[in-house]
C-alpha cells in the first residue's frame, strides 16, 4: 500500500486532484495577456517570476461554463516538456494523502469523453476527487502550439 499526497481544487462545485510532485506552486490569479491566434483555451501570457508564461483556463479545456474570476480563483504553475505553464481554476485550497486502495479507475462513461487525462476517482470519506494528469490534459498538438506560441 502506498500513499500519495494530492493538490485538490475545484471548478464549479467539482473537486480535482493532482499529484503534488507535478506542482511548482499555486497563486492568487493574476490577469493575463493576450496572445493573438491562441487556442481557444489559452487565457494569455503572464509574468511568472521574470519568465514569461502561458496560461491555460481548465474551464474552457473541459468546456465548462466559464463563471469568471473571484477572490478564490487560483492559478496552479506545473513544468510541462521544461516549460512551466499555468492553469486557472476556481479554487485550490488543500492538499490531501489518499491510499491507494482508495483510488478506483475513471468510470467507463467518463472513459468515453476523454479518459487520457483522468487517472482515477479517490475516495476520500464522503468526497469523491477526480484524478487528473494535467500534463495529458493537452493534446500533443496542443502543446506544440503552446510552445510554438510567441512568447518574446
Amino acid at each position: 500500500m502506498s500513499e500519495k499526497q494530492y493538490v485538490v481544487f475545484k471548478l464549479d462545485e467539482e473537486e480535482y486532484g493532482i499529484d503534488i510532485m507535478n506542482v511548482k506552486e499555486i497563486g492568487p490569479y493574476q490577469k493575463s495577456v493576450k496572445v493573438p491566434n491562441s487556442p481557444s483555451f489559452v487565457e494569455g501570457i503572464i509574468n511568472y517570476r521574470g519568465e514569461v508564461i502561458p496560461v491555460i483556463n481548465l474551464k474552457k479545456r473541459f468546456n465548462l461554463e466559464d463563471t469568471g474570476i473571484d477572490n478564490n480563483t487560483r492559478i496552479i504553475v506545473i513544468t510541462l516538456k521544461e516549460k512551466q505553464v499555468g492553469f486557472i481554476v476556481d479554487e485550490a485550497s488543500q492538499t490531501v494523502r489518499i491510499d491507494d486502495k482508495d483510488i478506483d479507475p475513471a468510470p467507463e462513461i467518463v472513459a468515453g469523453i476523454d479518459r487520457r487525462y483522468i487517472t482515477g476517482v479517490g475516495k476520500l470519506d464522503e468526497r469523491l476527487i477526480i484524478l487528473i494528469d494535467l500534463e495529458k490534459v493537452l493534446s500533443d498538438k496542443e502543446k506544440e502550439e503552446i510552445a510554438n506560441m510567441n512568447l518574446e
